[in-house]
């Protein structure tokens, strides 16, 4: 288990000598104690990836693009390895996991190795006599900062586009969950990526994180989290004008209509809702039911809610593991005071589970909460196992719904009127749209939010624009001075 911080294709102790412990959230004991990465550390890292950079732009776009497809065979290869530490250090259930997180990482790895000599530039029609193309160029050092809740799946999505695109990385991964990416650092030397190519500096927020957004030699900073401190980044990278990328909060609205298939959309909205714990961003935190099949739908979910096996992340059969911190599990369950409050009522859970076996961990049981579209539970992001439920009487007041909180992350609905689907999709203010179903993404699906929830797309060729510039350049194809020249 690597606890070192990755500079210049090395692990090293932090300059500062600072360290971290982490924390299994199954029963709050220490696994280990990482390196602390500070600012100092922030400036050794950037100044190995601004070394590295003009040796990895050089390289050809097919070696970028084979050193990752070789890197997600070699993930694919290890993935009981990785499914283990991702499911010890977050809590992710252990089949989850083996089948969703380390997957997608090694599918979102090979996609870009697979695009990385295929983003192509332009020519475009100028005057007679002229040549005027347009290429695009990698930005420099780029520095991307990811959250706890998918720690391995959230490298790919960023550092996959930024190195196929030909730029230099360094990464600060959460102080809570370094445990997967450090690993991935390692694996990366293993493949033959180039010293300073990727740099990985875990540490606090505050410090490294802030340091990284200020840089004055970073061009690009790539953040994912919340949007409090979404604002706080833009504000840290005004110093040298860099590029900023934001995929922050969220509050999806997963809307059912009255014509929906009941059985498809209890699961579909219990997976969007408490997968991974209810934390991610994209989850379906808000149940907005069709007045006509309210009681039926509440039914049924609940009653799926209520079986849901909550136990030991590692034990394959458990369905829900616990939240990845005290400090968050304490946060999720103060929600419930503020929903009864206002009054709301709480429908199930809300509570830590009776089963001793769980007693020192962060668990939450699933909780159904009845309450108004306007109670702060409805507009704030809990990001836990936490469902706020609203009915609606037509598609109108479904939209209003919908669309009456400052996030546009994801959303979904669930019909089987084919106009309603283009129609309802079409006005969810939001970055993406499910109908009949939920929380689905793919490396070449473009993944970001509006409003409060950020700017900029992951994946697909929206990433790769998102990490490069376009150069337009002018050639004289006649090499003579135009007639109006000045003489």
């Amino acid at each position: 288990m690597q606890n070192r911080l990755f500079i210049g294709g090395e692990f090293v102790d932090s300059v500062a000598g600072g360290r971290i412990e982490v924390i299994n959230p199954h029963d709050c004991s220490v696994i280990t104690e990482i390196a602390e990465g500070r600012g100092e550390d922030v400036d050794v890292a950037v100044a190995a990836a601004h070394a590295a950079f003009p040796a990895w732009r050089r390289t050809a776009a097919a070696e970028r693009g084979r050193l990752l497809l070789k890197l997600a065979d070699e993930i694919e290869a290890r993935r009981e390895e990785f499914a283990q530490l991702e499911s010890l250090d977050t809590g992710h259930p252990i089949r989850d996991a083996r089948m969703l997180d380390v997957p997608r990482t090694a599918a979102c790895f090979r996609y870009f190795g697979g695009i990385a000599d295929k983003l192509q530039g332009d020519v475009i029609p100028v005057d007679p006599g002229f040549l005027n193309y347009v290429q695009r160029e990698p930005l420099g050092v780029v520095g991307q900062i990811v959250p706890w809740n998918f720690p391995l799946m959230f490298c790919s999505w960023k550092m996959g586009p930024a190195l196929a695109a030909g730029n230099t990385v360094v990464l600060k991964p959460s102080e809570l969950t370094p445990l997967s990416t450090l690993r991935l650092a390692e694996l990366m030397r293993e493949v033959g990526f180039p010293a300073g190519t990727v740099n990985i500096v875990p540490g606090y927020g505050h410090s490294a994180g802030d340091r990284l957004a200020r840089h004055p030699d970073v061009s690009k900073i790539a953040f994912t989290g919340s949007t409090a401190v979404g604002r706080q980044i833009v504000e840290s990278s005004a110093g040298n004008l860099k590029r900023v990328q934001l995929e922050l909060g969220g509050k999806g609205a997963n809307i059912v209509f009255d014509d929906a298939v009941i059985p498809a959309a209890v699961n579909g909205s219990a997976f969007a809702i408490f997968h991974n714990q209810g934390q991610a961003c994209i989850a379906g935190s808000r149940l907005i039911l069709h007045e006509k099949i309210a009681e039926e739908f509440l039914e049924k979910f609940i009653a799926l809610a209520r079986s849901i096996r909550i136990g030991n992340p590692l034990d394959p059969a458990t369905e829900m593991g616990p939240l990845t911190s005290p400090l968050h599990r304490d946060r999720v369950l103060s929600y419930v005071k503020v929903a009864m409050d206002e009054g709301g009522e709480v429908l199930l859970g809300g509570t830590i589970p009776d089963d001793s076996s769980l007693a020192k961990g962060c668990y939450v049981t699933p909780t159904v909460v009845r309450a108004h579209s306007d109670a702060r539970v409805c507009r704030e992001e809990v990001f836990g196992p936490f469902v706020t439920v609203a009915t609606f009487a037509d598609d109108d007041e479904a939209i209003a719904i919908a669309n009456s909180t400052d996030y546009g992350l994801g959303g979904g609905l669930w019909t089987q009127h084919l106009g309603r689907a283009h129609r309802v999709a079409d006005a969810i203010r939001s970055g993406m749209v499910w109908v009949n179903s939920y929380k689905r993404v793919s490396p070449g699906s473009p993944f970001g939010g509006t409003g409060m929830s950020g700017y900029g797309r992951e994946m697909g060729f929206e990433a790769m624009r998102e990490y490069t510039e376009a150069k337009s350049v002018w050639i004289n194809v006649d090499a003579q001075l135009p007639a109006w020249y000045p003489r």
